[in-house]
């Protein structure tokens, strides 16, 4: 008897001595550690997938089935300061995009526990329900009317498309030329940029007006497919390895466009000057602007304050990522640069032509960059508006668009567009900008 006491005694003993050492949920929300997320193109995550399936043709075979069906799917972590203040790193390649943003609670007339992500530079959110480790709601981007893209992600997993390892037929490192839209009478010139590595793939497109930015995916056989979404757009690749080592396939962005494309191999390829684009139009000679900051003071290009400097006109929209690329290069450049000689001032062109909203998108924008120069509110992203608000322009062809003037108001150089880190162009740009600069 005394034995079984003490057995018992003992078991509860290391029965207390467990509890206390069994750490608690170090977390009130979502699971911690990697997310897979999946956001549906088509608009309907519930519809039948063989149905939906769409074909390319050339001289009218199949050549090509897409599979994706829009369902682009993307990746991040979430982690955690203390038990209720967490962020997310939301991963696309080699870029690492951090969302603080984040509100939750407790919908009490549904019973569902809710959080809102924003991403505020680019004005849109997504808001979902989340239980145990899976979260479903939609992607809303309010720079378009009624834009609902539904969103589901779950945790545990950090693959992006799939968990297969199928042997690629062909490493498709390199360059590659590329025509877009060839299903159109106007198909466009891009460069296709990859990284292989197995079947883990990466790279970006760059076109004559920015680049793709950060993709990733994977090569499976002879099917490729990539994807990025950074709370502006969402792009999805897919496509396939022809016998003739060429490729062809889809590009989607968002739920509002869809393209054929097709590539060759070419390590030599290039796409047209940046600097030969946009120009000053007959019977212009200088840049001059007049337009509200973000406070409603009016800001004109003839005021004492710009007077006898060289001047960098920043032409962008808030909403565009590949103005943000281009802004985050030119905050540190102003930062070490300052001095009396020059001055950046950024227009914006944004998507409600509302000034409130639009001004409070541009100074969450200067809050959020921490840009130190001068922004004011030019207009609508509307192309042919924005060609209206600057007339001395041939064409606004490209958020964003550089413009660099001396210090005599003599237009040096137009830059057009804008391929970030994502490129290899990047460093070519950094020199010619660097010797445009030290020639004002």
């Amino acid at each position: 008897m005394k034995n079984i006491i003490t057995r018992y005694l003992l078991f509860g003993f290391i029965a207390v001595l467990f509890s206390e050492c069994v750490m608690p949920n170090q977390f009130n929300v979502i699971a911690p550690g990697p997310w897979r997320a999946v956001l549906f193109l088509s608009g309907d995550k519930s519809s039948p997938i063989r149905s939906k399936r769409e074909f390319i043709k050339v001289d009218d075979k199949v050549v090509y089935e897409e599979v994706g069906l829009g369902e682009l799917p993307f990746t991040f972590n979430v982690i955690y300061t203390s038990p209720d203040s967490f962020y997310l790193e939301i991963v696309n390649g080699d870029e690492v995009i951090t969302v603080d943003d984040i509100a939750y609670g407790h919908d009490r007339v549904k019973g569902d526990d809710t959080i809102r992500i924003e991403f505020p530079i680019y004005n849109s959110y997504i808001t979902a329900v989340y239980e145990d480790k899976v979260i479903e709601g939609v992607w809303i981007d309010r720079n378009r009317e009624n834009y609902r893209v539904p969103f589901v992600a779950k945790q545990g997993r950090d693959h992006r498309f799939t968990t297969l390892r199928k042997e690629p037929t062909m490493d498709i490192s390199g360059k590659w030329s590329v025509m877009f839209e060839t299903e159109s009478d106007n198909p466009y010139p891009a460069i296709g940029e990859f990284k292989q590595d197995g079947n883990r793939l990466t790279g970006t497109f760059m076109t004559e007006t920015g680049d793709y930015r950060y993709l990733e995916g994977t090569v499976q056989s002879n099917k490729i497919y990539l994807s990025a979404f950074d709370g502006s757009h969402a792009f999805l690749f897919e496509g396939k390895i022809m016998a003739n080592n060429s490729l062809i396939g889809t590009f989607q962005s968002g739920m509002h466009y869809k393209t054929n494309w097709t590539a060759t191999k070419n390590d030599s390829a290039k796409l047209g000057s940046a600097y030969d684009l946009t120009y000053l139009k007959d019977g212009y000679d200088t840049f001059e602007f007049e337009f509200k900051d973000v406070d409603g003071n009016l800001v004109s290009s003839k005021d004492e304050r710009f007077q006898g400097k060289a001047k960098i006109i920043q032409i962008f929209g808030t909403w565009c990522p590949n103005c943000r690329d281009e802004t985050n290069f030119l905050v540190p450049f102003y930062n070490n640069r300052k001095s009396d000689d020059l001055e950046i001032i950024g227009l914006a062109f944004e998507s409600s032509a509302d000034f409130g909203l639009a001004s409070k998108a541009v100074k969450t924008y200067i809050n959020k960059m921490k840009v130190p120069y001068p922004m004011l509110i030019a207009g609508t992203s509307d192309k042919k508006k924005a060609n209206e608000a600057l007339p001395m322009l041939n064409a606004i062809i490209s958020y964003p668009t550089m413009i660099f003037i001396d210090k005599n108001d003599k237009v040096v150089k137009i830059h057009t567009g804008f391929n970030g880190p994502a490129t290899s162009e990047y460093e070519t740009f950094v020199k010619e900008f660097e010797t445009i600069v030290s020639e004002f």
